[in-house]
């Protein structure tokens, strides 16, 4: 009979509190971190023999007391990351093993983003709410929701997501859509005109109650009005939440500042004005302050001096003001594909909403040859004073698929000059043309070094946002701890530190866990057992590399762009288990309880 249930031996332990690296053998039992032994670098056994072989340190346990003996010689040993900002609310229901995420090392995920939620509401306002938004086809959303959906509270929702055969523990933020779609229907939830009546506002708040009662993490809201509604119901209007004044948002947010939990929100990012809105929410000067995170710092092409701007207004507000604010930001360049319109920042203006407006493809192609719908889009597109994020300059793109081959590798200012037309008429044409048969790249932010080792250094920013779960043909963020890994030890490794790596791994980590109040993060006795096991020398240009990947029936074999670095995490445990090796998933992930846990906010 063994002591213990596995031994990792061999790799440098990072603990997830910013502590540097330090050789360590590190025990799990029964789920948890049952004991941690220093061991001398100089002094500690080979590694390469069997297990029967390996010999005790004087101070550790024998490793014949383990059942198992993982050799993590040359490599980082550290807590699994946390991807506190994911839209796999659907995805969970036909996937609930979610291995994308597993197999980058990324242990826990959060629900609930950006006002949706699939813990309220019916199926058919559900599918409405969530499909458009995060461009997952509501033809594959409905049906699984009519499937699966057999709770109707928040609280019966949070058992739902325990009782899963979870891959990765799973938290979850209440959804502002969701529950004033709930109170209020769906109906009067989206007219302007209509204010909750005092009755619906306490049907809200206790709701927001029940929700932190049952661990939710806080309530998510979206100001955004290019995040719009799907189905034939009310189609092409924007989110229940973005019909929503500030006073029914304060109201809501006193429960959360009591209770000391985060509100999350999405500002309007094309006029950004009312961030100061969301700045001011968290300011205690006169009263106790609300924990609130907003997406997202990034260097936007549309605007080079915006990330300098906010990362001051964070400080000043942060230090001056007693704020307690942390924007989102990814450690990396963000970049999109797109299938002719068909790609979210779209909905930033009208012309590009008329289009996304329309489902079937022979329409929207007679709707790009409208004389007059071109004029509307041309204006709009290249109106330097309308509000924007998307750059929309066509200079900055590139053609990776397409029916006629010549046009491959090109972009669209390369085919207008060879036309000798104007670069909104060729692509107006070539998407009418090819439908989403023409595939094309672009680069939005955070395609500067100096800015990017700016925004991840900033100590009021949460390194997250990958959206994962969500936008399936546009983007691929999934891995996101090993980019800022290999920036880290890239910059390290030239001479110009960014952060020493024991800091980069707490900011993947223990800081999440803290600023949110989840179980997990660290790796000390008596911790979780949520471990991913890297291997440095394959922090490569790998990490950057696409690839598409098949989904479930489910999702009728939609493919989806990954970025696949397997050589990069050597294993990953959760709760204790393994769950991937070698990129693998292993037999029973996502099919057996036991894995991942619905974890309740502290």
């Amino acid at each position: 009979m063994h002591e213990f249930d596995t031994l990792i031996r061999g790799g440098t332990f990072f603990d997830g509190s910013g502590a540097p690296g330090r050789p360590c053998d590190l025990y799990l039992k029964a789920g948890r971190v049952a004991r941690i032994v220093e061991r001398d670098a100089a002094a500690a056994p080979s590694v390469s023999s069997g297990p029967s072989e390996l010999k005790s340190d004087a101070s550790g346990a024998p490793a014949s007391d383990a059942e198992r003996v993982i050799d993590a010689e040359g490599c980082w040993v550290m807590p699994g990351f946390i991807d506190f900002h994911t839209h796999y609310d659907a995805e969970i229901e036909a996937q609930p093993e979610l291995s994308e995420s597993l197999r980058h090392g990324v242990t826990t995920v959060a629900l609930g983003s950006c006002s949706l939620s699939l813990a309220l509401g019916t199926p058919e306002d559900l599918a409405d709410m969530f499909s458009r938004v995060e461009a997952i086809p509501r033809r594959y959303v409905l049906p699984l929701l009519q499937s699966k959906k057999d709770w109707s509270t928040l609280t019966e929702y949070a058992r739902h997501l325990d009782q899963l055969p979870l891959g990765p523990n799973v938290a979850s933020f209440v959804g502002h859509s969701a529950i004033r779609a709930h109170v209020m229907g769906l109906d009067r939830a989206l007219d302007r005109k209509i204010k909750p009546t005092p009755k619906e506002m306490q049907a809200m708040i206790a709701l927001i109650e029940e929700g932190l009662d049952a661990g939710y993490l806080g309530l998510s809201v979206n100001t955004l009005t290019w995040d719009k509604m799907d189905g034939a119901r009310h189609r092409s209007k924007p989110l229940p939440s973005t019909f929503a004044r500030w006073s029914e948002f304060r109201k809501l947010n006193a429960v959360l500042r009591r209770r000391g939990r985060i509100f999350q929100g999405v500002p309007n990012v094309s006029t950004k004005y009312n961030v100061f809105l969301f700045f001011a929410q968290s300011t205690g000067l006169l009263r106790k302050k609300l924990k609130t995170t907003i997406i997202s710092l990034m260097d936007p092409r549309s605007n080079r001096m915006l990330y300098r701007l906010v990362g001051w207004l964070l400080k000043i507000f942060n230090r001056l003001l007693r704020a307690d604010i942390r924007l989102q930001a990814l450690p990396e360049i963000f970049d999109l594909y797109a299938d002719g319109v068909d790609l979210v920042v779209f909905e930033e203006f009208g012309a590009g909403t008329a289009a996304l407006h329309l489902t079937d493809l022979d329409e929207r192609r007679d709707l790009l040859k409208d004389k007059k719908y071109r004029r509307w889009f041309r204006r709009q597109w290249t109106n330097r004073f309308l509000p924007r994020v998307f750059h929309r300059d066509f200079n900055q793109s590139k053609i990776v698929e397409c029916p006629d081959g010549s046009l491959i590798g090109k972009s669209f200012v390369d085919i207008a000059r060879e036309r000798g037309q104007h670069v909104v008429e060729v692509f107006l044409d070539l998407c009418a043309e090819h439908g989403n048969d023409i595939r094309w790249y672009t680069v939005v932010a955070n395609d500067r070094a100096k800015s990017l080792r700016y925004i991840v250094s900033h100590p009021d920013v949460l390194i997250g946002f990958s959206d994962a779960g969500a936008h399936l043909r546009n983007m691929a963020h999934y891995n996101f701890p090993l980019r800022l890994l290999k920036m880290v030890r890239d910059a390290e490794q030239a001479g110009r530190p960014i952060m020493p790596i024991e800091k980069a791994v707490w900011r993947l980590t223990g800081e999440i866990a803290d600023w949110f109040g989840l179980r997990t993060g660290f790796l000390r006795e008596g911790c979780r057992g949520d471990i991913a096991i890297v291997d440095p020398t394959a922090l490569d240009e790998s990490v950057e590399e696409f690839h598409e990947a098949p989904m479930s029936d489910d999702f009728g074999g939609l493919v989806r762009l990954v970025r696949r670095n397997d050589r990069a995490v050597r294993t990953v445990f959760v709760n204790g288990r393994v769950v991937v090796e070698a990129g693998v998933l292993q037999p029973g992930v996502g099919r057996e309880r036991g894995f991942g846990r619905y974890l309740a906010a502290r």
